[in-house]
């Protein structure tokens, strides 16, 4: 089945170039585009998306709000949101990933990467560049402010060391690949021992989990060599 995209920009000719490449591809499909966040929230409701291809600043309801209605809506629960930025260290890309989206490209993202990251996150993962992460846990995901903490540090008491052990190297950006390859187990272990953690931690999906790893101490960040 084809990956339903949603594209929301205020830019139209932004949207209709997405359009054109994402229609080329065989294993995707445009079904709307909006040019405001409240037009993102109404389509997704009426369209149900794979995924919603969302810039962050636009008029009236901006992409930050859009995202937090989408994510907090139960029967879209189905749909992900991708964020565009214009800068991966964005303090609004941050909001974003605390409200539920599943990741951020920068929108001078070059073809391939942006196909990539649509299947990356219709796939369930989490799509988080390192560079642009790190510069995030340093600057508001280790020090959140009040209300946005997604679960309090004793709920980490309810997984099991393994679980914490791939959480914390997923939340490092560790693939299920890589993290397989680690621990010795199968990939498909690895993806057991994902899911139960997102149950018991009550996360949206991989990106929530790693913001929550950050935000309960389970994962430091660490100091880049000089």
């Amino acid at each position: 089945m084809s990956i339903r995209v949603l594209l929301a920009d205020d830019q139209a000719l932004l949207r209709g170039t997405f359009r054109l490449l994402i229609d080329s591809c065989e294993d995707m499909v445009v079904v709307g585009e909006a040019a405001n966040g409240q037009e993102a929230v109404e389509l997704s409701r009426t369209h149900r998306p794979d995924i919603v291809l969302m810039d962050i600043r636009m008029p009236g309801t901006d992409g930050l709000a859009a995202t937090a209605a989408i994510c907090d809506d139960p029967e879209l629960a189905g749909t992900r949101v991708l964020v565009l930025t214009m800068f991966e260290t964005d303090e609004y890309v941050a909001q974003a990933l605390r409200v539920g989206a599943s990741g951020f490209l920068g929108k001078y993202v070059t073809t391939d990467a942006l196909l990539a990251g649509i299947r990356t996150v219709a796939a369930g993962e989490a799509l988080l560049s390192p560079g642009a992460t790190r510069a995030l846990i340093t600057r508001f995901l280790t020090a959140p402010a009040p209300g946005t903490l997604l679960a309090p540090p004793e709920r980490l008491n309810d997984l099991t060391p393994r679980e914490r052990e791939v959480t914390a190297l997923a939340a490092r950006g560790k693939s299920n690949d890589q993290i397989a390859e680690e621990l010795f187990l199968s990939v498909l272990t690895v993806r057991s021992h994902i899911q139960r953690a997102l149950t018991k931690l009550g996360a949206r999906d991989r990106a929530q989990l790693v913001v929550i790893a950050y935000q309960t101490g389970l994962v430091r960040p660490t100091t880049p060599r000089p």
